[in-house]
């Protein structure tokens, strides 16, 4: 398998559904391949559902979807064991979530008893119900759309949630050369069902294995721990980075490296991934007037090079 030719097919399949989103379609890309679970932060309309749904397809996953609402239960995802009289046993009937790629639809709309349903399966790659443990199918992303917390009937993901999301993405409104492509072009749910495979799971699994193989050199590793401990220091955030955020952030940037068609982490690769990575688990110090994504940059800009 030629990796880099693959790659660029890919990104450029996923380029023509969601038009004039390149640097955030890389970054989806980037996450999957890094093996993590991806949040799309947006307003309702501009292309979030789509992206999950052109991401499935494209990878060659099974494919799962469940809106999420305020009156969803945990059974809803998970599946429930139902009697069978001509058994006479309990028989489970699986849920949503026994499937490759899971796009939890405005995840923020369910209640927190259903939005906790999700932890174990995302870190643990398992679910346990009724006292036994099943596991998931291999691979397992989570893709879940996220409308702004200023929205009426959402709630606030919990930190531990938030922590288990690789990456959270947003993808603002297009510009207008790609608005108008979109206007003038052919409906995008037509052309996500024309949507070739261009991967299998052997591939794909390949290409994570990759990613593992790609090298990060001792300064580099310095530099990233550099930036952690910045996290930390009080100065930028109340609260710093985990290791397995640390971790998280060093994956990621491998699969960049990846994208790059290089075999070494190089710092770019880094400060690329490191807003989408690591904002979301963070909450910026005092009333600088600035956002976790912001906050991130003006550390970015702070912390000597390697």
């Amino acid at each position: 398998m030629d990796v880099a030719a693959k790659l660029a097919t890919l990104l450029s399949q996923l380029n023509t559904v969601i038009v004039g989103k390149e640097p955030q379609v890389r970054d989806c890309v980037a996450c999957l391949l890094a093996g993590g679970h991806l949040l799309i932060e947006d307003v309702p309309g501009v292309g979030k559902t789509t992206l999950a749904h052109a991401l499935s397809h494209t990878f060659g996953l099974q494919f799962s979807r469940v809106q999420f609402t305020a009156d969803l239960m945990p059974g809803d995802l998970s599946g429930v064991a139902i009697y069978d009289r001509g058994q006479q046993a309990f028989v489970f009937h699986p849920g949503p979530i026994f499937a490759q790629v899971l796009l939890a639809d405005e995840i923020n709309r369910a209640s927190p008893k259903t939005q906790s349903a999700l932890l174990e399966a995302m870190e643990e790659k398992q679910v346990t119900i009724e006292g036994e443990t099943r596991p998931l199918p291999t691979p397992f992303f989570v893709i879940a759309t996220q409308n702004p917390q200023d929205q009426l009937g959402t709630f606030a993901l919990p930190e531990s949630q938030l922590d288990r999301f690789l990456m959270r993405i947003s993808l603002g409104y297009p510009d207008r050369a790609a608005e108008r492509e979109l206007l003038s072009g052919a409906d995008r749910r037509e052309m996500l069902a024309t949507l070739p495979a261009l991967l299998t799971a052997s591939e794909l699994t390949a290409l994570q294995q990759r990613v593992q193989q790609v090298h990060a050199a001792e300064p580099l590793l310095n530099y990233v721990q550099d930036l952690i401990a910045a996290t930390r220091s009080g100065r930028w955030f109340l609260q710093g980075l985990s290791p397995r955020a640390g971790i998280a952030v060093l994956r990621a940037a491998k699969a960049q490296a990846l994208l790059a068609n290089r075999n070494y982490v190089a710092p770019d690769d880094v400060q690329s991934i490191l807003p989408q990575t690591i904002a979301h688990r963070l909450t910026p110090v005092g009333d600088a007037g600035r956002g976790a994504v912001e906050q991130v940059r003006a550390m970015i800009a702070d912390v000597p090079l390697p």
